[in-house]
């Protein structure tokens, strides 16, 4: 059913840019071509787990789909890339090389870091004749971080932002959640931290890349299910955007500021100590305050937040009246132990059924401050109704637990 709803989507895409004959009378609105939806939610899920939707298309097929769509141009801003042999993501390896064979120029960016650790994917792609491939050392341009951002833009009319990393074990081994945009202002304003990040990486000064952005008016509003949602576009770090795009920290802050009633927020990790050292209270902060004027506030992490130096700031922030906080553990595949996958990697938030944030960023000042990340912020009661009931179905399930402040928490297993 999911592969056929994926059909009819790219069917209507393609459908909608196609030239048609000129008609003999002037076209009603029956006679108009069908659109592909504005807004789509894209999963991934753990196999052998109770997580999938069938409602939500899965980006193990949505991704070779909209790739093998290109005509002109593939840009793709990831953190890393990682594969196996037989795995998830060969055939969004093999779609990407038969896009440059038939001429789609494709470019991609990677962090520097991650691609000194794990170079093998990148240059092999970058050995494909129309395949340019650079990286990027992020920290220098915001104080440090990385680059975290995992999305890509196909000609610059269809874009696609989410958790998932390149990797074969966020198709199938890890829960994941991302959006499919295909409409023009929310692709340019994707496209244009591509271009920034591109320049930047090509040696570019940090003026010279924040120029090549766009000034763009939002919310836009697009229909989601029926109903009419407002969309903003939204990254990080705040002094490395290109011109016109939007910080944000603010917006997610005026969201929680905002909740009477609830919020509900999924990450993968939750800290309020960064990597360099640094606290980063704010966010912490909000959710403390939403719980005091009487807001219910659920949040859900991985089970990695469960070794220590991560879980005193869970065990601390559950005991304020009107927080829940569960952790989440996939149990190991059958096949046997992976390393850095049976996990939760979706980040999102909902706030009183009616605002709602689907993101690359984690629950920490690194993301916000110092990192490239990307996401969006919709206004609309059917998105945010969808994104409950995702969260509702891990929060209930065998895999969530409480946390509980007096238990001496075993380190779990993450790497070999």
């Amino acid at each position: 059913m999911k592969r056929a709803l994926l059909g009819l989507s790219l069917l209507l895409s393609a459908c909608a840019g196609a030239p048609s004959p000129a008609p003999d009378a002037p076209p009603t609105e029956e006679a108009s071509p069908a659109r592909a939806p504005a807004l789509t939610l894209v999963e991934s899920w753990p196999r052998e787990t109770t997580l999938d939707h069938a409602a939500l298309p899965d980006a193990v097929d949505v991704w070779p789909a909209l790739i093998g769509e290109a005509r002109e141009s593939l840009d793709l801003l990831f953190f890393y890339a990682v594969t196996e042999e037989g795995e998830a993501l060969e055939p969004v390896l093999t779609a990407l090389a038969e896009a440059a064979q038939r001429g789609v120029r494709v470019r991609m960016v990677f962090d520097a870091a991650f691609h000194a650790r794990m170079p093998e994917v990148p240059d092999r792609l970058g050995a494909i004749e129309g395949v340019d491939v650079r990286v990027l050392d992020f920290g220098p341009h915001a104080g440090g971080g990385v680059q975290h951002a995992k999305l890509f833009v196909v000609d610059g009319e269809a874009a696609y932002v989410g958790s998932q990393n390149l990797d074969w074990r966020s198709l199938t081994e890890i829960q994941e959640l991302g959006v499919l945009v295909r409409e023009p202002a929310l692709v340019g304003a994707v496209a244009d931290v591509f271009e920034m990040d591109w320049a930047l990486a090509g040696g570019a000064s940090l003026e010279e890349a924040r120029a090549l952005g766009t000034p763009r008016r939002f919310p836009v509003e697009v229909d989601y299910e029926g109903e009419a949602a407002r969309v903003w576009p939204v990254f990080s770090p705040q002094p490395a955007l290109p011109e016109g795009a939007e910080w944000d920290w603010p917006r997610l802050e005026a969201a929680l500021a905002s909740a009477e009633r609830e919020i509900r927020l999924q990450v993968m990790g939750y800290h309020l100590v960064g990597h360099g050292g640094d606290t980063w209270r704010d966010l912490d902060d909000a959710l403390r305050a939403a719980a005091g004027r009487g807001v219910r506030v659920q949040l859900m992490v991985s089970h990695w937040e469960t070794r220590p130096g991560r879980i005193e700031d869970l065990k601390a922030l559950c005991q304020v009246d009107g927080v829940e906080v569960r952790v989440v553990t996939i149990p190991e595949a059958s096949t046997g132990f992976v390393p850095y996958s049976r996990t939760i990697h979706a980040k999102y938030l909902t706030v009183d059924g009616a605002l709602s944030w689907v993101g690359t960023s984690n629950a920490a000042g690194d993301y916000f401050l110092h990192s490239r990340n990307a996401g969006f912020v919709v206004e609309g009661g059917s998105f945010a109704r969808r994104l409950e009931a995702f969260f509702d179905d891990l929060w209930g399930s065998d895999y969530a637990e409480a946390v509980d402040p007096a238990r001496a928490y075993e380190p779990p297993r993450v790497s070999e």
